[in-house]
Parts: structure tokens; C-alpha cells; sequence
């Protein structure tokens, strides 16, 4: 019986509709990208650090509905009673490969900055080889599962983050209006 409640708690068995009602508004893929590719993990971050400027009641609302999709995970925070630590599951890591096509989209068809992009670039650059080598550290980093080998030289996250510094650097022109 609650296999039936839940099958008609959707709208179709589709998958990509499916995956649109977990993740389908923007503010739930934004804190899923912070999360993932800016280390953010307290409520505190996310709200603080992000650029889109999002409301802490959406973010709050966000969090329990990803809680919920079992996309993230919450922990309380051992240096801070009042404060949580939020993970990515397995299941949040595993939308890397998503991420890095959405991004890749966006560059080719979209007035992107490449400030703003240029991770997006190297992802799309590394393809799945990279993709697979980030969500190991992002385990790592969010489920504390060991690595599968030794890292040698910076790790994906620094060598993005060094990237976007670059270009920051460089002082990178806005697109045209």
C-alpha cells in the first residue's frame, strides 16, 4: 500500500520528470552546486556566500526538501551545539556528471562570465575521467570514505579553484550586455 501512495505521489514514472521534482527549482541546484563546488556546508555559508543572493526561508525550506530526497545529509556540528554540518550523499555526488553537462551547456549557449565559467570549462575539458576523480574527493570530503589512491598534485577542487583565481587575476571582462 505505501508503494502505491508513493508511485502516485508523481506525476509520470519518467525519469527525467522525476529527477525534475527533486531538483527541478533553482535555488535546490544552486545549493547543491555550493555545496559541491564551493565546500559550503553550514546554513551559515550557504546563505552568506552565495551569489544569487537566496533568502534564508528558501534556503531553509531547500535543505529539508533535498534532507528529505536523501540528495544531502545533516549532522550536528561538534565545535558548535546550535550549528549542523550538511554532506552530500551518494546520491547528491553522483549529479557531478549532471552539473559538469548542464555547464557545459550553458557556456556554448548562454552570456556566461569567464569568471563564472571557467570551472565549468575544465570540467567539461577533463570529462569523465575528471568527473570521477572530483567525486572521489567529494566522498572523501562529505562521507569520509577513504581514497582509492594516493593523491598525487593538487586535487580537482584546488586546481578549479586556482583556475578561477587565475582568472580573477586577470581581471576577465563581463559579456556584452
Amino acid at each position: 500500500m505505501a508503494a502505491e501512495k508513493e508511485e502516485t505521489a508523481h506525476r509520470s514514472g519518467c525519469p527525467i520528470n522525476l529527477t525534475l521534482e527533486v531538483l527541478g527549482d533553482k535555488w535546490s541546484l544552486i545549493i547543491v552546486r555550493d555545496m559541491m563546488f564551493g565546500n559550503r556546508r553550514h546554513f551559515r555559508e550557504l546563505l552568506a556566500q552565495n551569489e544569487e543572493g537566496i533568502a534564508s526561508n528558501i534556503l531553509a525550506d531547500r535543505l529539508r526538501r533535498l534532507l528529505a530526497e536523501g540528495v544531502i545529509s545533516k549532522e550536528d556540528d561538534p565545535s558548535h551545539k546550535q550549528k549542523a554540518i550538511y554532506s552530500l550523499t551518494e546520491k547528491g555526488i553522483e549529479l557531478l556528471p549532471v552539473f559538469a553537462m548542464i555547464g557545459a551547456w550553458g557556456r556554448k549557449w548562454l552570456p556566461v562570465t569567464e569568471e563564472l565559467s571557467i570551472r565549468a570549462q575544465l570540467l567539461e575539458e577533463g570529462g569523465p575521467a575528471l568527473w570521477e576523480g572530483f567525486m572521489e574527493e567529494l566522498r572523501e570530503e562529505h562521507l569520509g570514505t577513504p581514497p582509492a589512491r594516493p593523491r598525487v598534485g593538487p586535487s580537482v577542487r584546488e586546481r578549479l579553484y586556482a583556475a578561477y583565481m587565475e582568472v580573477m587575476a586577470r581581471g576577465a571582462p563581463l559579456p556584452p550586455p
